[in-house]
Protein backbone atom coordinates (compact mmCIF):
# COMPACT_ATOMS: atom_id res chain seq x y z
CA UNK A 1 0.00 0.00 0.00
CA UNK A 2 1.51 3.08 -0.98
CA UNK A 3 0.85 5.62 2.19
CA UNK A 4 2.72 8.73 1.08
CA UNK A 5 0.53 11.55 1.71
CA UNK A 6 -0.79 14.51 -0.60
CA UNK A 7 -2.50 17.47 -0.97
CA UNK A 8 -5.16 16.79 -3.50
CA UNK A 9 -7.60 20.19 -2.87
CA UNK A 10 -7.20 23.76 -1.90
CA UNK A 11 -10.09 25.87 -1.24
CA UNK A 12 -10.79 29.70 -0.48
CA UNK A 13 -13.76 32.06 0.29
CA UNK A 14 -13.36 35.57 0.97
CA UNK A 15 -16.09 38.53 1.14
CA UNK A 16 -15.77 42.27 1.51
CA UNK A 17 -18.10 44.95 2.96
CA UNK A 18 -18.86 46.70 -0.13
CA UNK A 19 -19.65 44.15 -2.42
CA UNK A 20 -22.66 43.45 -3.99
CA UNK A 21 -23.03 39.60 -3.30
CA UNK A 22 -21.92 40.63 0.69
CA UNK A 23 -24.06 37.93 3.05
CA UNK A 24 -21.94 38.89 6.54
CA UNK A 25 -20.94 35.22 6.67
CA UNK A 26 -19.95 34.08 9.98
CA UNK A 27 -16.34 32.31 10.59
CA UNK A 28 -18.69 28.90 10.36
CA UNK A 29 -19.80 29.45 7.24
CA UNK A 30 -16.66 31.18 5.90
CA UNK A 31 -15.07 28.17 6.53
CA UNK A 32 -17.41 25.69 5.28
CA UNK A 33 -17.37 27.71 1.85
CA UNK A 34 -13.57 27.03 1.99
CA UNK A 35 -14.11 23.41 2.40
CA UNK A 36 -17.06 22.86 -0.03
CA UNK A 37 -14.12 24.44 -2.79
CA UNK A 38 -11.60 22.43 -1.26
CA UNK A 39 -13.51 19.17 -1.93
CA UNK A 40 -14.68 20.39 -5.19
CA UNK A 41 -11.24 21.63 -6.29
CA UNK A 42 -10.13 17.33 -5.82
CA UNK A 43 -12.82 16.70 -8.60
CA UNK A 44 -15.29 14.35 -6.36
CA UNK A 45 -17.61 14.65 -3.41
CA UNK A 46 -15.28 13.42 -0.81
CA UNK A 47 -17.09 14.74 2.05
CA UNK A 48 -17.69 11.32 3.64
CA UNK A 49 -14.96 10.21 3.47
CA UNK A 50 -12.97 12.97 5.36
CA UNK A 51 -12.28 10.98 8.69
CA UNK A 52 -9.97 13.69 10.55
CA UNK A 53 -11.14 17.23 10.40
CA UNK A 54 -8.84 20.17 11.93
CA UNK A 55 -9.52 24.18 12.80
CA UNK A 56 -7.45 26.88 13.25
CA UNK A 57 -8.81 29.65 16.15
CA UNK A 58 -10.35 32.54 15.50
CA UNK A 59 -8.69 35.52 17.17
CA UNK A 60 -12.47 35.73 18.97
CA UNK A 61 -11.92 32.67 20.65
CA UNK A 62 -8.14 32.76 20.74
CA UNK A 63 -7.28 33.61 24.56
CA UNK A 64 -9.31 32.86 27.98
CA UNK A 65 -10.35 36.67 28.30
CA UNK A 66 -11.31 36.57 24.52
CA UNK A 67 -15.10 37.50 23.41
CA UNK A 68 -17.02 36.16 20.33
CA UNK A 69 -19.47 39.49 20.12
CA UNK A 70 -21.78 37.33 18.31
CA UNK A 71 -21.41 34.09 19.84
CA UNK A 72 -19.84 30.96 18.82
CA UNK A 73 -19.81 27.39 17.94
CA UNK A 74 -19.00 24.97 20.77
CA UNK A 75 -17.05 22.72 18.48
CA UNK A 76 -15.50 24.48 15.46
CA UNK A 77 -14.17 21.94 13.31
CA UNK A 78 -17.44 19.66 13.72
CA UNK A 79 -19.92 23.10 12.83
CA UNK A 80 -17.97 22.91 9.64
CA UNK A 81 -18.37 19.14 9.29
CA UNK A 82 -21.95 19.93 9.53
CA UNK A 83 -22.22 22.07 6.80
CA UNK A 84 -20.27 20.31 4.26
CA UNK A 85 -21.53 16.65 4.87
CA UNK A 86 -18.62 15.24 6.42
CA UNK A 87 -19.04 13.02 10.10
CA UNK A 88 -15.08 12.83 11.25
CA UNK A 89 -14.12 10.49 13.54
CA UNK A 90 -11.24 13.04 14.93
CA UNK A 91 -11.58 16.49 15.55
CA UNK A 92 -9.04 19.02 16.33
CA UNK A 93 -8.73 22.67 17.59
CA UNK A 94 -5.19 24.20 17.05
CA UNK A 95 -3.42 26.29 19.61
CA UNK A 96 -2.91 29.91 18.63
CA UNK A 97 -0.10 31.32 16.03
CA UNK A 98 -0.17 31.93 12.60
CA UNK A 99 2.13 28.65 12.06
CA UNK A 100 -1.22 26.49 12.86
CA UNK A 101 -1.63 25.71 8.85
CA UNK A 102 1.63 24.30 7.96
CA UNK A 103 1.63 22.84 11.26
CA UNK A 104 -1.23 20.91 10.83
CA UNK A 105 -0.41 19.97 7.50
CA UNK A 106 2.88 18.31 8.56
CA UNK A 107 0.85 16.50 11.37
CA UNK A 108 -1.37 15.35 9.39
CA UNK A 109 0.80 13.90 6.85
CA UNK A 110 2.42 11.78 8.96
CA UNK A 111 -0.96 10.52 10.31
CA UNK A 112 -1.82 9.92 6.81
CA UNK A 113 1.55 8.35 6.21
CA UNK A 114 1.29 5.73 9.05
CA UNK A 115 -2.20 4.75 8.29
CA UNK A 116 -4.10 6.50 11.33
CA UNK A 117 -5.92 9.35 8.68
CA UNK A 118 -7.00 8.49 5.18
CA UNK A 119 -8.07 11.72 4.65
CA UNK A 120 -7.61 14.86 6.43
CA UNK A 121 -9.40 18.42 6.00
CA UNK A 122 -8.08 21.19 7.52
CA UNK A 123 -9.69 24.70 7.59
CA UNK A 124 -9.60 28.38 9.18
CA UNK A 125 -11.29 31.27 8.91
CA UNK A 126 -11.89 34.88 10.32
CA UNK A 127 -14.87 37.43 9.76
CA UNK A 128 -13.25 40.02 11.56
CA UNK A 129 -14.25 42.80 9.40
CA UNK A 130 -17.79 42.33 9.60
CA UNK A 131 -17.74 41.58 12.96
CA UNK A 132 -16.51 45.23 13.19
CA UNK A 133 -18.87 46.37 10.30
CA UNK A 134 -22.03 45.36 12.06
CA UNK A 135 -21.15 46.74 14.96
CA UNK A 136 -20.33 50.09 14.01
CA UNK A 137 -24.23 49.70 12.38
CA UNK A 138 -25.43 48.55 15.80
CA UNK A 139 -26.20 45.33 14.26
CA UNK A 140 -25.97 41.96 15.78
CA UNK A 141 -25.96 38.19 14.71
CA UNK A 142 -26.60 35.15 16.58
CA UNK A 143 -23.49 32.93 15.51
CA UNK A 144 -23.79 30.57 18.26
CA UNK A 145 -23.83 26.88 17.53
CA UNK A 146 -24.37 23.73 19.71
CA UNK A 147 -23.31 20.65 18.08
CA UNK A 148 -21.70 18.63 20.69
CA UNK A 149 -19.39 15.20 19.95
CA UNK A 150 -15.73 14.42 20.49
CA UNK A 151 -13.42 17.51 20.48
CA UNK A 152 -9.68 17.73 20.86
CA UNK A 153 -9.13 21.24 22.22
CA UNK A 154 -5.01 21.56 22.41
CA UNK A 155 -5.32 24.68 24.50
CA UNK A 156 -3.84 28.32 23.33
CA UNK A 157 -0.26 27.47 23.60
CA UNK A 158 0.76 30.68 25.14
CA UNK A 159 4.04 28.99 26.96
CA UNK A 160 6.38 30.70 24.83
CA UNK A 161 4.06 33.95 24.21
CA UNK A 162 3.66 35.26 27.80
CA UNK A 163 6.68 38.13 28.49
CA UNK A 164 5.02 39.39 31.56
CA UNK A 165 8.52 42.42 31.95
CA UNK A 166 7.66 43.68 28.21
CA UNK A 167 3.79 43.77 28.97
CA UNK A 168 4.40 45.30 32.52
CA UNK A 169 6.35 48.31 30.66
CA UNK A 170 3.41 48.08 28.06
CA UNK A 171 4.53 46.40 25.22
CA UNK A 172 2.19 43.13 24.88
CA UNK A 173 0.75 43.63 21.81
CA UNK A 174 2.28 42.09 17.89
CA UNK A 175 2.96 45.60 16.78
CA UNK A 176 4.84 47.09 19.47
CA UNK A 177 7.08 43.49 20.02
CA UNK A 178 7.50 43.44 16.06
CA UNK A 179 8.79 47.26 16.20
CA UNK A 180 10.99 46.33 18.50
CA UNK A 181 12.86 43.58 16.69
CA UNK A 182 13.04 46.26 13.58
CA UNK A 183 14.55 48.73 15.78
CA UNK A 184 17.08 46.28 16.56
CA UNK A 185 17.56 45.28 13.22
CA UNK A 186 17.74 48.51 11.58
CA UNK A 187 20.82 49.25 14.62
CA UNK A 188 22.53 46.30 13.32
CA UNK A 189 22.47 47.63 9.29
CA UNK A 190 23.67 50.79 10.62
CA UNK A 191 20.82 52.33 8.60
CA UNK A 192 18.51 55.84 9.77
CA UNK A 193 15.05 55.83 10.21
CA UNK A 194 14.00 56.95 6.43
CA UNK A 195 16.80 54.81 4.96
CA UNK A 196 15.39 52.06 6.93
CA UNK A 197 11.88 53.04 6.16
CA UNK A 198 12.70 52.72 2.16
CA UNK A 199 13.73 49.35 2.81
CA UNK A 200 10.56 48.02 4.46
CA UNK A 201 8.76 49.94 1.21
CA UNK A 202 11.11 48.33 -1.38
CA UNK A 203 10.22 44.66 0.06
CA UNK A 204 6.24 45.18 0.22
CA UNK A 205 5.75 46.98 -2.61
CA UNK A 206 5.82 43.67 -5.07
CA UNK A 207 3.60 42.46 -2.47
CA UNK A 208 0.87 44.72 -3.66
CA UNK A 209 1.01 43.50 -7.06
CA UNK A 210 0.69 40.17 -6.27
CA UNK A 211 -2.39 41.38 -4.14
CA UNK A 212 -3.51 43.45 -7.06
CA UNK A 213 -4.61 40.34 -9.34
CA UNK A 214 -5.67 38.09 -6.08
CA UNK A 215 -9.46 38.09 -6.05
CA UNK A 216 -9.40 37.12 -2.43
CA UNK A 217 -7.23 40.01 -1.23
CA UNK A 218 -8.84 42.28 0.98
CA UNK A 219 -6.87 45.57 -0.50
CA UNK A 220 -5.90 45.42 -4.01
CA UNK A 221 -4.43 48.89 -4.30
CA UNK A 222 -0.93 48.87 -5.63
CA UNK A 223 1.77 51.29 -4.05
CA UNK A 224 5.17 52.22 -5.00
CA UNK A 225 7.94 51.86 -1.81
CA UNK A 226 7.50 55.39 -1.20
CA UNK A 227 3.94 55.18 -1.15
CA UNK A 228 4.10 52.92 1.20
CA UNK A 229 6.14 54.27 3.78
CA UNK A 230 5.25 57.91 3.57
CA UNK A 231 3.20 59.10 6.81
CA UNK A 232 0.19 60.83 5.52
CA UNK A 233 -3.43 60.38 7.72
CA UNK A 234 -4.44 57.68 5.60
CA UNK A 235 -1.09 55.66 6.44
CA UNK A 236 -0.86 57.01 10.03
CA UNK A 237 2.30 56.29 12.29
CA UNK A 238 0.68 53.53 14.63
CA UNK A 239 4.32 52.26 16.30
CA UNK A 240 7.76 53.57 15.33
CA UNK A 241 8.71 52.53 12.28
CA UNK A 242 5.50 51.33 11.13
CA UNK A 243 3.29 53.37 9.02
CA UNK A 244 0.23 51.55 9.01
CA UNK A 245 0.48 49.76 5.31
CA UNK A 246 3.79 47.86 7.10
CA UNK A 247 1.32 45.48 9.23
CA UNK A 248 -0.65 42.74 8.96
CA UNK A 249 -4.25 44.06 7.93
CA UNK A 250 -6.91 42.08 10.29
CA UNK A 251 -9.87 43.71 8.85
CA UNK A 252 -10.82 40.78 6.99
CA UNK A 253 -13.35 38.57 5.90
CA UNK A 254 -11.67 34.92 4.53
CA UNK A 255 -11.50 31.18 4.98
CA UNK A 256 -9.04 28.85 3.42
CA UNK A 257 -8.85 24.72 3.24
CA UNK A 258 -6.24 21.80 2.34
CA UNK A 259 -7.88 18.72 1.58
CA UNK A 260 -4.75 15.38 2.13
CA UNK A 261 -5.23 12.06 2.00
CA UNK A 262 -2.68 8.67 0.30
CA UNK A 263 -1.75 8.45 -2.75
CA UNK A 264 -3.73 4.73 -2.66
CA UNK A 265 -6.78 6.29 -1.48
CA UNK A 266 -6.57 9.01 -4.69
CA UNK A 267 -6.18 6.31 -6.28
CA UNK A 268 -9.28 4.42 -5.43
CA UNK A 269 -11.18 7.61 -5.53
CA UNK A 270 -10.47 8.67 -8.77
CA UNK A 271 -8.39 11.71 -7.83
CA UNK A 272 -7.08 12.73 -11.10
CA UNK A 273 -3.55 12.41 -10.32
CA UNK A 274 -2.91 16.64 -11.83
CA UNK A 275 -3.88 17.59 -8.41
CA UNK A 276 -1.53 16.05 -6.27
CA UNK A 277 1.14 17.82 -4.53
CA UNK A 278 3.73 16.38 -2.24
CA UNK A 279 5.39 17.93 0.70
CA UNK A 280 9.09 16.59 -0.05
CA UNK A 281 10.20 18.31 3.08
CA UNK A 282 9.45 19.85 6.54
CA UNK A 283 9.68 21.26 9.81
CA UNK A 284 8.06 22.80 13.11
CA UNK A 285 10.31 25.06 16.11
CA UNK A 286 9.91 27.37 18.67
CA UNK A 287 12.05 30.30 19.57
CA UNK A 288 13.24 31.19 22.78
CA UNK A 289 11.29 33.94 24.28
CA UNK A 290 12.44 37.50 23.03
CA UNK A 291 14.45 38.35 25.92
CA UNK A 292 16.69 35.36 25.97
CA UNK A 293 17.41 35.83 22.34
CA UNK A 294 20.79 37.18 22.04
CA UNK A 295 20.10 38.96 18.99
CA UNK A 296 16.76 40.68 19.04
CA UNK A 297 16.83 41.06 15.59
CA UNK A 298 17.06 37.78 14.22
CA UNK A 299 15.04 34.90 13.97
CA UNK A 300 17.05 31.74 13.77
CA UNK A 301 14.78 29.11 14.82
CA UNK A 302 13.08 30.03 11.38
CA UNK A 303 16.37 29.95 10.06
CA UNK A 304 17.35 26.58 11.40
CA UNK A 305 13.51 25.28 10.74
CA UNK A 306 13.74 26.31 7.06
CA UNK A 307 17.56 25.06 6.33
CA UNK A 308 16.25 21.29 7.58
CA UNK A 309 12.99 21.20 5.68
CA UNK A 310 15.03 22.27 2.56
CA UNK A 311 17.76 19.38 3.45
CA UNK A 312 14.90 16.58 4.13
CA UNK A 313 14.10 17.99 0.40
CA UNK A 314 16.66 17.41 -1.14
CA UNK A 315 17.59 20.53 -2.28
CA UNK A 316 18.68 24.21 -1.34
CA UNK A 317 17.51 27.72 -1.43
CA UNK A 318 18.51 28.20 -4.53
CA UNK A 319 16.10 25.46 -6.11
CA UNK A 320 13.18 26.91 -4.92
CA UNK A 321 11.05 28.87 -7.44
CA UNK A 322 8.76 30.59 -5.19
CA UNK A 323 8.40 31.58 -1.27
CA UNK A 324 5.43 32.42 0.70
CA UNK A 325 7.03 33.70 3.58
CA UNK A 326 5.29 34.96 6.56
CA UNK A 327 4.35 38.81 6.39
CA UNK A 328 2.65 40.09 9.72
CA UNK A 329 5.51 42.34 9.52
CA UNK A 330 8.73 42.95 7.32
CA UNK A 331 11.26 41.62 9.77
CA UNK A 332 9.05 38.02 9.46
CA UNK A 333 10.01 38.42 6.00
CA UNK A 334 13.81 39.70 6.01
CA UNK A 335 14.73 37.58 9.02
CA UNK A 336 14.23 34.22 6.58
CA UNK A 337 15.03 35.75 3.70
CA UNK A 338 18.06 36.20 4.98
CA UNK A 339 18.89 33.18 7.10
CA UNK A 340 17.98 31.42 3.58
CA UNK A 341 20.63 33.88 1.91
CA UNK A 342 18.30 35.39 -0.28
CA UNK A 343 19.60 39.04 -1.79
CA UNK A 344 16.91 41.59 -1.55
CA UNK A 345 16.98 41.92 -5.39
CA UNK A 346 16.17 38.39 -5.93
CA UNK A 347 13.25 37.87 -8.36
CA UNK A 348 11.60 35.48 -7.32
CA UNK A 349 7.98 35.88 -5.80
CA UNK A 350 8.30 36.22 -1.64
CA UNK A 351 4.41 36.16 -1.68
CA UNK A 352 1.77 33.77 -3.32
CA UNK A 353 -1.11 35.79 -1.73
CA UNK A 354 -0.15 39.76 -1.75
CA UNK A 355 0.97 39.45 1.92
CA UNK A 356 -0.57 39.58 5.46
CA UNK A 357 -0.97 43.66 5.26
CA UNK A 358 -2.77 43.61 1.71
CA UNK A 359 -3.94 40.26 0.71
CA UNK A 360 -5.48 40.00 4.36
CA UNK A 361 -3.92 38.54 8.26
CA UNK A 362 -6.59 36.54 8.17
CA UNK A 363 -6.16 35.93 11.88
CA UNK A 364 -3.97 32.49 12.65
CA UNK A 365 -5.08 31.35 9.60
CA UNK A 366 -3.05 33.12 6.60
CA UNK A 367 -0.71 30.38 6.00
CA UNK A 368 -3.79 28.53 4.98
CA UNK A 369 -4.33 30.46 2.34
CA UNK A 370 -0.34 30.61 1.93
CA UNK A 371 -0.82 26.82 0.54
CA UNK A 372 -3.49 27.12 -1.34
CA UNK A 373 -1.91 29.63 -3.36
CA UNK A 374 1.01 27.41 -3.41
CA UNK A 375 -0.88 24.53 -4.22
CA UNK A 376 -2.96 26.20 -7.47
CA UNK A 377 1.08 27.85 -8.58
CA UNK A 378 2.90 24.23 -8.40
CA UNK A 379 0.13 22.77 -10.07
CA UNK A 380 0.31 25.47 -12.38
CA UNK A 381 4.31 25.00 -13.07
CA UNK A 382 4.97 21.23 -13.23
CA UNK A 383 8.39 19.83 -11.23
CA UNK A 384 8.99 23.21 -9.49
CA UNK A 385 9.83 23.47 -6.10
CA UNK A 386 7.41 25.60 -3.92
CA UNK A 387 8.38 26.74 0.13
CA UNK A 388 5.78 27.78 2.59
CA UNK A 389 7.32 29.52 5.92
CA UNK A 390 4.74 30.39 8.75
CA UNK A 391 5.04 31.90 11.98
CA UNK A 392 3.55 32.11 14.74
CA UNK A 393 3.57 34.82 18.03
CA UNK A 394 6.37 37.63 17.91
CA UNK A 395 8.91 35.72 15.70
CA UNK A 396 7.96 32.84 18.26
CA UNK A 397 6.85 29.48 15.94
CA UNK A 398 7.87 28.32 13.32
CA UNK A 399 6.39 25.87 10.86
CA UNK A 400 7.96 24.96 6.76
CA UNK A 401 6.97 22.83 4.35
CA UNK A 402 8.44 22.76 0.82
CA UNK A 403 6.18 21.21 -1.52
CA UNK A 404 6.14 20.12 -5.62
CA UNK A 405 3.78 17.91 -7.65
CA UNK A 406 7.33 16.35 -8.42
CA UNK A 407 6.60 12.99 -6.98
CA UNK A 408 8.31 12.29 -3.46
CA UNK A 409 9.29 8.97 -1.34
CA UNK A 410 8.08 9.89 2.14
CA UNK A 411 10.52 9.45 4.73
CA UNK A 412 8.86 11.51 7.33
CA UNK A 413 10.58 14.19 9.48
CA UNK A 414 11.26 14.54 13.45
CA UNK A 415 11.35 18.39 14.77
CA UNK A 416 12.85 17.65 18.35
CA UNK A 417 16.57 17.41 18.09
CA UNK A 418 16.08 21.02 16.33
CA UNK A 419 13.75 22.28 19.13
CA UNK A 420 16.70 20.85 21.85
CA UNK A 421 19.48 22.32 20.32
CA UNK A 422 17.26 25.62 20.03
CA UNK A 423 16.29 25.26 23.58
CA UNK A 424 20.48 25.00 24.60
CA UNK A 425 20.92 28.08 22.96
CA UNK A 426 22.78 30.33 25.85
CA UNK A 427 20.54 33.60 27.01
CA UNK A 428 21.94 36.80 27.96
CA UNK A 429 22.03 38.01 31.23
CA UNK A 430 19.78 39.73 32.90
CA UNK A 431 20.20 43.18 34.53
CA UNK A 432 20.09 43.16 38.67
CA UNK A 433 16.94 44.77 40.04
CA UNK A 434 18.69 47.78 41.39
CA UNK A 435 20.66 48.53 37.98
CA UNK A 436 19.18 51.89 36.69
CA UNK A 437 21.88 52.92 33.62
CA UNK A 438 22.70 51.62 30.81
CA UNK A 439 22.57 51.66 26.43
CA UNK A 440 19.46 51.43 24.60
CA UNK A 441 19.73 48.29 22.35
CA UNK A 442 16.58 48.83 20.81
CA UNK A 443 13.13 50.78 21.06
CA UNK A 444 9.63 52.09 19.79
CA UNK A 445 7.04 54.64 20.21
CA UNK A 446 3.62 53.69 20.51
CA UNK A 447 1.30 55.79 18.64
CA UNK A 448 -1.78 54.18 19.06
CA UNK A 449 -2.65 55.09 22.87
CA UNK A 450 -2.73 57.86 24.84
CA UNK A 451 -0.24 59.49 26.05
CA UNK A 452 2.30 58.63 23.55
CA UNK A 453 4.46 56.10 25.05
CA UNK A 454 8.26 55.20 24.48
CA UNK A 455 9.72 51.66 25.42
CA UNK A 456 12.87 50.45 25.07
CA UNK A 457 15.27 47.49 25.91
CA UNK A 458 18.56 48.22 26.86
CA UNK A 459 21.86 46.83 28.78
CA UNK A 460 23.87 47.39 31.68
CA UNK A 461 27.45 48.10 31.92
CA UNK A 462 28.24 44.28 32.24
CA UNK A 463 25.80 43.60 29.37
CA UNK A 464 22.16 42.76 31.52
CA UNK A 465 19.03 43.09 29.90
CA UNK A 466 16.31 45.44 30.90
CA UNK A 467 13.10 47.23 29.87
CA UNK A 468 11.93 50.50 30.90
CA UNK A 469 9.01 52.91 29.66
CA UNK A 470 8.40 56.62 29.45
CA UNK A 471 5.39 58.48 29.30
CA UNK A 472 6.74 61.83 29.89
CA UNK A 473 6.43 63.97 26.76
CA UNK A 474 9.51 65.87 26.92
CA UNK A 475 11.17 62.29 26.71
CA UNK A 476 9.52 60.81 23.85
CA UNK A 477 9.62 64.05 22.08
CA UNK A 478 13.73 63.47 22.24
CA UNK A 479 13.52 60.29 21.04
CA UNK A 480 11.50 61.45 18.43
CA UNK A 481 13.75 63.82 17.09
CA UNK A 482 16.91 62.09 17.69
CA UNK A 483 18.49 58.83 17.28
CA UNK A 484 17.86 56.72 20.04
CA UNK A 485 19.47 53.52 19.24
CA UNK A 486 22.75 52.89 21.52
CA UNK A 487 22.17 56.28 23.26
CA UNK A 488 22.72 56.10 27.24
CA UNK A 489 19.86 56.09 29.52
CA UNK A 490 18.86 56.20 33.12
CA UNK A 491 15.74 54.77 34.60
CA UNK A 492 14.38 54.78 38.55
CA UNK A 493 11.76 52.21 39.67
CA UNK A 494 8.42 52.61 40.73
CA UNK A 495 5.01 50.45 41.13
CA UNK A 496 4.75 49.86 37.52
CA UNK A 497 8.43 49.08 36.43
CA UNK A 498 11.40 50.91 35.32
CA UNK A 499 10.42 54.56 33.95
CA UNK A 500 12.90 56.36 31.78
CA UNK A 501 14.07 59.71 33.58
CA UNK A 502 16.89 60.11 31.43
CA UNK A 503 17.21 59.81 27.60
CA UNK A 504 20.13 60.31 24.70
CA UNK A 505 22.61 60.96 26.88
Amino acid sequence: MNNTPIIVGVGEASERIDAPDYQAMSPVALAAAACAAALKDAGKNLASHVDTMAAIRQFEVSGPRAVAPFGKADNFPRAVAKRIGADPKRAILEPVGGQGPQHLVNELMHAIARGEAGMALICGSEAISTVRHLATKGEKRDWSETVGGELEDRGFGFERLQIPELATHGAQTAILLYALFENARRAKLGLDRTAYALEMGKLFAPFTRVASTNPHAMSQDVYSAEELVAVTPKNRIVADPFPRRMVARDQANQGAAVLMTSVERARELGIPEEKWIYLHGGADAAERSPLERNDLSGYPAAGIASRRALEIAGVKASDVAAFDLYSCFPIAVTDVRDELGIAPGDQRPLTMTGGLPFFGGAGNNYSMHAVASMVRWLRAHPGKIGFVGANGGFLSKYSVGVYSTKPATWHGFDSHPLQAEIDAWPAPPAAPADATDGKILTYTIDYGREPVRAVVIAADKNGGRFVAMSEEPAIVAKMQKQEPLGAGISTQKDDKGRRLIGALQ
